[in-house]
């Protein structure tokens, strides 16, 4: 339920920013009465994110034996990759997104008008819905299908509060600090989906396990437990990985550091250089 909520909480915010963004741009344009066309690429974009919810779940739920194992396993390793993208894209374009999407409202207006706006919407929020999607499929195969929804719930009601109090200014959130620590916790969930899906596919075949357990720590922390089955859902935890699993999770926690530390740089060269 962690893991989903998480996942949902900053997706959510996301999108109710990205909303929030939109609509200040209208009003500044003293174009309010474009507002509807807006809310209903927002709905619009919700529909299309709970259908490919089902459908990636009931595609799931058809699957057996290896087909199951190959599939868990494609979806997260898919998962992560675009929850990487994600983290990254965010990280690099954070600074730019309000005048970029306030940039694009002004243009749709001109343009298109409401039609463009609707699509200006829908296409934001989509993209938004249709990676948590993706991403609460992966969760549930480690989670089970009640906590996932669960917390994905709680998660999105938590970001439509916030959203709605950053809009209106009653509250005030550190957002880069919220993205930097979000940032940070997805990171580990996306490498725990990495391993995880090396493991489904150790299971089906089509990835060597090496050494089928490199250790079995089950006896101090069982994965079937219950801080066994957070951490799991969380971290990617297990207590008796193959070699392949473990060095998936290395290598990607690894290869994110070095991302992260190079992608830091030019900042750190401007601060010293002013």
């Amino acid at each position: 339920m962690a893991s989903s909520f998480l996942l949902s909480l900053r997706e959510g915010l996301e999108a109710a920013l990205i909303v929030g963004i939109v609509f200040g741009a209208l009003r500044k344009t003293g174009r309010s009465d474009l507002r509807r066309w807006v809310w209903g690429g927002v709905i619009s974009a919700i529909a299309f994110s709970l259908l490919a919810a089902v459908s990636l779940g009931v595609f799931g739920a058809q699957m057996e034996g290896h087909a199951e194992e190959i599939y868990e396993g494609v979806a997260m390793l898919t998962a992560a990759g675009l929850l990487t993208w994600m983290i990254l894209w965010m990280q690099k374009q954070s600074r730019q997104i309000k005048t970029r999407l306030e940039t694009e409202v002004s243009q749709a207006v001109l343009v298109g008008g409401k039609w463009a706006l609707f699509l200006l919407a829908f296409l934001a929020v989509g993209r938004e819905g249709f990676e948590l999607a993706l991403f609460l499929t992966a969760s549930t195969f480690s989670a089970g299908a009640v906590q996932t929804s669960v917390g994905a719930m709680l998660g999105l009601g938590t970001a439509i509060l916030l959203g709605w109090l950053l809009y209106t200014s009653t509250v005030r959130l550190n957002l880069k600090a919220f993205f930097q620590v979000t940032g940070v916790l997805l990171v580990l969930f996306a490498a725990g989906l990495v391993a995880h899906g090396v493991h489904e596919l150790n299971e089906a075949g089509l990835i060597p396990a090496i050494v089928e357990h490199l250790w079995d720590v089950n006896h101090l922390v069982d994965e079937n437990s219950t801080i066994g089955a957070i951490m799991k859902a969380l971290f990617g935890y297990n207590g008796n990985p193959s070699l392949s699993e473990v060095a998936a999770y290395v290598l990607y926690l690894g290869g994110m550091a070095t991302v992260w530390v190079w992608q830091s740089r030019p900042r750190m060269r401007a601060v010293q250089s002013g």
